[in-house]
């Protein structure tokens, strides 16, 4: 399970069309549309018609992007960084990753206290 939001509940398919993604992520399909313009390890095929067909695997992407962008309030450049360092292998655990952002937060708000 990425943090909120549970890989399980993809359907089992090959592919998916953008509405059954956006659906999926709970988001609109401008949004999928502009985080595959913005994250290069999206890539969907075309059918001849030129439709998006997602993978399984672009699904769980997108869904890891949306976690780091609305659940981890990562700006789009720290949330592509980010999933460079997840595809290399240099995942922190989302506990970890949890911890050090709430961490992070109270240092801000000893530091605002202390003035």
């Amino acid at each position: 399970m990425i943090r909120g939001f549970s890989i399980m509940g993809i359907p089992d398919k090959n592919y998916f069309r953008i509405g059954e993604v956006s659906k999926i992520l709970g988001v609109e399909p401008y949004v999928v549309r502009y985080w595959e313009s913005e994250f290069r390890t999206v890539r969907p095929e075309r059918t001849r018609s030129d439709q998006r067909l997602y993978r399984k695997k672009d699904v769980e992407q997108l869904l890891t992007i949306k976690n780091l962008l609305y659940g981890e309030m990562f700006t789009i450049a720290g949330a592509r960084k980010k999933l460079t360092d997840i595809n290399r292998g240099g995942n922190r655990s989302a506990d970890e990753s949890g911890r050090l952002i709430d961490i992070k937060k109270r240092l801000k708000e000893i530091k605002e206290i202390v003035g």
